[in-house]
């Protein structure tokens, strides 16, 4: 059934039905579904390597250098979505995925390898600032726009359940190098789709945006709200982080094998696609509240402290598989949260650009969380690596509450007005 034009006096905590999202809306979210579910460069590539001969440490470095390329490539593609518009950094992101992760692949020398991984972490996320800016542009209110990260969120999740599930299959039949070439051809396909149906950049361009790039990032570096929001949300991102990558090396040292481990992913992956429903609709209507969702983000670190703390007690599969179902709600609220807080302090011309510095974050935080888990194991055990993790969720809950001071003096100042987006109508 066609959508009708939103009236003025319609009630925006009151979200509108998938059935009228714009297809720029289903585009992106079908799009992060298939890049992540397919997405098997990060996961397999330590397998990867594994099965060429390269010695632990020079793994480490390779896995190390994703990292970095993970890092440059959300700031990188955040700008660019802001500057040259949304349609173009996909298109050219996925572009350049679709060639380099057919080299990765085919590449057997040291530093051949080295570049292709770093190029390979500047493009295997380069989407998730992208798709936060065309979402903060297409739906005109918060609301609309917590129940679509919602759904975001839903949509990564179980494509990372997919990953696992699937890659383990396919790995020992087709090699992890034909893997990483089903990768390059979901990227270059959700490339023809951001193409096809995400607006040019001339739809949501803003006159601001003409400024300098070193202007742009220079302001939003001095932004006091980004940095405590960066620092609460990375807190609760290594422990996010931590089911994914610690869990594997708390699990190893309980010897542990593999199978437990792909059991542990399922047991998240079906969290989430039950709770996920539950939760969206109620946080999305949350949203719509004049208030910002700091309370929500510091209920986020505490849940996932909590979580990686029992983690961190945990010696069985059933123990660890609990702490990663128990992790999910506070990953929810993590991801709905900060996206909220992100598009309620970026400057419309700069919401790219914030999206991309806050996914730093998360490109920090998985190169932190096993680390860290590593150096808790050396220094005092598994209690130890709970006690750090429960403290970390700590912090980031006690960091919420000064970020929920400075948004508030930065709304009630009569120098400084927030600068709103013009609300969008929808067509027939």
């Amino acid at each position: 059934m066609p959508c009708t034009e939103v009236a003025p006096t319609e009630d925006p905590s009151i979200p509108a039905s998938p059935g009228c999202w714009p297809p720029a809306i289903w585009a992106v979210l079908i799009g992060c579904f298939a890049v992540r579910g397919l997405g098997f460069a990060y996961p397999f590539l330590p397998y990867h390597l594994d099965g060429l001969g390269f010695s632990t440490s020079t793994t480490g470095w390779i896995v190390a250098a994703f990292g970095a390329g993970y890092l440059i490539g959300q700031i990188a593609c955040g700008w660019l979505s802001d500057r040259i518009g949304q349609r173009a950094t996909l298109g050219i992101a996925m572009a350049a995925a679709a060639a380099i992760l057919p080299a990765l692949a085919e590449l057997r020398t040291t530093a051949g390898i080295f570049v292709a991984a770093y190029l390979t972490g500047v493009i295997y996320d380069a989407a998730r600032p992208v798709v936060s800016a065309v979402i903060a542009d297409a739906m005109p209110t918060e609301a609309e726009q917590a129940r679509v990260n919602g759904w975001r969120h839903f949509a990564i999740n179980s494509g990372a359940a997919l990953t696992g599930a699937l890659g383990g299959y396919l790995a020992v039949r087709i090699g992890t190098g034909a893997l990483f070439w089903t990768n390059a051809v979901a990227c270059a396909a959700f490339g023809i789709v951001a193409l096809r149906f995400l607006p040019g950049r001339d739809i949501h361009a803003h006159p601001q945006a003409e400024r300098t790039g070193y202007s742009e990032v220079s302001e939003a570096l001095r932004d006091g709200r980004l940095w405590l929001l960066s620092l609460a949300s990375l807190c609760a991102l290594i422990c996010a982080g931590g089911v994914f990558t610690a869990l594997p090396i708390l699990m190893t040292a309980d010897g542990l094998d593999a199978a437990a481990y792909g059991t542990t992913q399922v047991a998240n992956g079906t969290a989430v696609v039950l709770l996920s429903p539950l939760l969206t609709p109620w946080l999305s209507h949350r949203a719509s509240a004049k208030s910002p969702m700091t309370g929500l983000l510091a209920a986020s670190g505490l849940i996932l402290g909590v979580a990686m703390g029992a983690a961190g007690l945990s010696d069985s599969t059933l123990t660890y598989s609990l702490a990663a179902a128990l992790a999910v709600p506070g990953e929810i609220l993590l991801f709905i949260a900060a996206g909220d807080l992100v598009t309620r302090i970026a400057p419309p011309q700069s919401r790219g650009l914030y999206a991309g510095l806050w996914g730093t974050n998360l490109a920090m935080a998985i190169m932190i969380a096993p680390v860290m888990t590593a150096w808790a194991l050396d220094h005092g055990g598994e209690l130890t690596a709970s006690a750090v993790f429960f403290g970390i969720g700590l912090v980031s809950a006690a960091l919420c509450w000064s970020l929920h001071s400075s948004i508030h003096e930065v709304k009630t100042s009569p120098a400084i007005r927030e600068s709103r987006p013009p609300r969008l109508s929808r067509r027939r």
